[in-house]
């Protein structure tokens, strides 16, 4: 099954290559034939395989092709920013606004925090108190929304860095082929960054639909999975210096493997929000809201077992939106919203279950006693 897929996905990159380069020269005749077969390919890959990982992306090709061919045949634009994305747009990854976060504003967490500051912060402040080298590869995993690309955004800040993020979307090219080169200029890029003095910090969002192993694989993927483990060695000359750290996050560590694994020397559990991290998170998020006497944030709290980070948080939302909906039905949006009240909240409650399940905790904790490392 794999060669029939790599013999498709090689069609489909001759195809799109073609299109691409005459959508440069403006041949749009032969760049809307060669989208329209590159669709189709496209197609066939998606309804043959339809659980493959890189599914998702191939619809999303199909869509920016489809696109494109509908610009050409109805308004003859010139392809945009086509040469760029291939030259390698590696200035999209970085994080040009300095992320505000900090560790003050994550509610607990405080052994991942320590983890983070001992691997990453110390050795940036004082490199000369490491000659045996430091960790640079962190992998932090757990129930979606805990807080790891929060901790991974408040590192830059604390370190003074450069964050260049990173996802599957990103690095898989629509120009199929590419990927594995850009793995190799992300990492380039992030070298003279430090070379110049500042810390890189690369932070790849949900690294399992990218760097993951599945039953069925196209060749790209190998390849881009090489690559990276290839980068990554290069990290850990400890004669080397600089400051690269690639920090990766994901909700499903078991589709990693092995190989990969051993590259992140600190393998951190972000767990869901305890009691008292619930309670910091009640308090954080309705900071600056008028609350009314009766809302009780410890019984909020005690009621929001199995609920994540991001839960809470749009708890808070819907219990606020709740007044400001009510001031608009009563007066069209004239003076304040009254007071968020504790049945606000309850309301919001009944209409939010909790994210995260036990049989998920228990996956987590099984993974973690086989490959935790903090």
């Amino acid at each position: 099954m794999s060669t029939g897929l790599h013999r498709l996905e090689a069609i489909a990159k001759a195809y799109a290559v073609a299109a691409v380069q005459a959508d440069k020269e403006g041949r749009y005749e032969d760049a809307i034939k060669n989208y329209r077969k590159a669709i189709e390919v496209l197609h066939k890959i998606v309804a043959l395989y339809p659980t493959i990982p890189l599914a998702g992306l191939y619809r999303k090709l199909i869509r920016e092709y489809e696109e494109r061919v509908e610009q050409l045949e109805r308004l003859k634009l010139p392809a945009a920013n086509a040469s760029s994305e291939e030259a390698g747009g590696d200035e999209d990854w970085i994080v040009t606004k300095k992320p505000s976060i900090t560790f003050a504003d994550i509610a607990d967490l405080y052994q991942a925090k320590r983890a983070i500051i001992e691997s990453i912060v110390y050795p940036v402040k004082r490199p000369d108190l490491f000659p045996l080298g430091w960790p640079r590869g962190i992998l932090l995993f757990g129930p979606p929304g805990c807080g790891k690309t929060m901790l991974a955004a408040a590192v830059a800040n604390e370190v003074d860095g450069v964050f260049m993020h990173v996802d599957a979307a990103s690095i898989m090219s629509k120009w199929l082929g590419e990927a594995e080169k850009k793995v190799k200029r992300l990492f380039e890029k992030a070298r003279r960054i430090a070379s110049e003095g500042k810390p890189a910090i690369i932070f790849i969002d949900e690294v399992d639909a990218l760097l993951g192993v599945y039953e069925h694989e196209v060749g790209g993927e190998i390849r881009v999975r090489n690559q990276f483990l290839k980068e990554m060695d290069g990290l850990q000359d400890k004669s080397s210096k600089i400051h690269v750290y690639v920090i990766a996050a994901t909700n499903k560590p078991w589709r990693l493997d092995e190989p990969f694994i051993r590259r992140f020397q600190k393998r951190i559990y972000i767990p869901p929000p305890d009691f008292n991290a619930r309670l910091e998170l009640f308090k954080l998020y309705t900071k600056g809201l008028k609350l009314a006497d009766d809302v009780d944030l410890r019984k909020l709290a005690e009621m929001t077992e199995g609920y994540s980070g991001s839960d809470i948080k749009d708890i808070v939302m819907e219990a606020h939106l709740r007044t400001v909906r009510e001031l608009f039905e009563k007066t069209g949006g004239e003076g304040e919203p009254r007071p968020i009240t504790m049945q606000d909240f309850l309301e919001a409650l009944r209409n939010r279950r909790p994210s995260i399940t036990k049989d998920m905790i228990k996956a987590y904790e099984a993974w973690y006693s086989k490959f935790g490392a903090v």
